[in-house]
């Protein structure tokens, strides 16, 4: 995953500190607080959005619209740790996935509705070919969430 970084300038972060408190931030307001034109605005939101830099999204809070249970699994495996990655990518009740360091090689971040929902994705997850062993945390409480990682 060896990418070249895209360089932002304090105008790109700017933008981004604006969209992340207000993705419906209207491209006038934006404009204003950056001191560029509309249409300057409108170019710049583009190329981050079609960089991949950043994505306008709501976000629900998982808890208030059913789902009960929020949890991050630890999976351990043998052998490469890729093609265990893309079984789990396709499991539609994972939400984050990601390969890392340490006593776990993989960690799921999850959400559903109960914890019968919770224990059939786990045993899902050990029956992948090649996962040895997953360890559960579950989320006692959501205390903090942030979704303003590199726009300082």
């Amino acid at each position: 995953m060896n990418r070249a970084p895209n360089v932002l300038d304090d105008v790109d972060r700017a933008i981004i500190e604006r969209l992340q408190a207000d993705g419906r931030a209207p491209y006038t307001r934006l404009a204003a607080a950056v001191g560029l034109s509309e249409a300057a605005v409108r170019q710049r939101v583009q190329r981050l959005l079609d960089a991949g830099i950043m994505q306008v999204v709501a976000v629900t809070n998982p808890l208030s619209i059913g789902y009960r249970r929020m949890a991050m699994i630890g999976v351990r495996t043998e052998g490469p740790s890729d093609g265990i990655a893309k079984a789990l990518q396709q499991m539609t009740d994972i939400d984050y996935l990601v390969v890392t360091a340490g006593s776990f090689d993989l960690m799921c971040e999850v959400v559903v509705s109960d914890d019968a929902d919770l224990l059939d994705l786990t045993n899902r997850i050990r029956r992948v070919e090649g996962v040895v062993s997953t360890e559960t945390f579950i989320y006692l409480d959501l205390v903090k969430q942030t979704f303003t990682w590199g726009a300082h």
